[in-house]
């Protein structure tokens, strides 16, 4: 099964050296993409600047950057558009996956570990990604827009509704 991102631009290790500057800005098609995977009505606007240093003494790269975009996301209450301006600056350690002699995969959830690099490349238009998601509200809400929780209806008995369809003029 393989997972179709909606924008990727990889970097080779190799290719890094003693640095590498790059500037990302996705074209309106891929922006569109973006929008429709990240759920938003609309991304007008995503500029992400990233560096990639080795880290001295260590097998570990460094990645910085900064991700600035404007979205616009869906109020969970009103349902209608919500513009939202995102300035993140971001910093990632990485490693290369050593090489692994067996099939069985460790699981660990801790958050000091620097990511993994699989086979020598790194997915800047990934972590781009990645970084406008955690920019994000996961609920987001218009200013003043309240939920007002519905009343509850009265319990109706099955005999008021024999009641009703009772005639009125019925006095037996």
């Amino acid at each position: 099964m393989s997972v179709s991102l909606p924008y990727s631009e990889t970097v080779r290790i190799n290719q890094i050296g003693a640095g590498l500057s790059r500037r990302l800005e996705p074209d309106s098609d891929t922006r569109k993409r973006i929008a429709r995977a990240l759920d938003l009505q609309g991304l007008e606007d995503f500029v992400v600047e990233i560096e990639v240093k080795p880290t001295p003494s260590t097998s570990e790269w460094t990645m910085k950057g900064r991700v600035s975009a404007h979205a616009v996301q869906t109020c969970g209450l009103t349902l209608e558009p919500l513009p939202v301006d995102v300035d993140r600056r971001f910093s990632i350690q990485l490693v290369e996956a050593a090489p692994q002699e067996t099939d069985e995969i460790e699981v660990t959830m801790d958050e000091e570990d620097a990511d993994l690099i699989e086979d020598g490349k790194i997915d800047l238009g990934q972590y781009a990604v990645e970084q406008l998601v955690l920019s994000l509200d996961p609920f987001p809400r218009k200013p003043g827009a309240e939920f007002v929780q519905p009343e509850e209806p009265a319990e109706i008995s099955p005999f008021a509704a024999l009641k009703a369809l009772k005639p009125q003029d019925d006095q037996g």
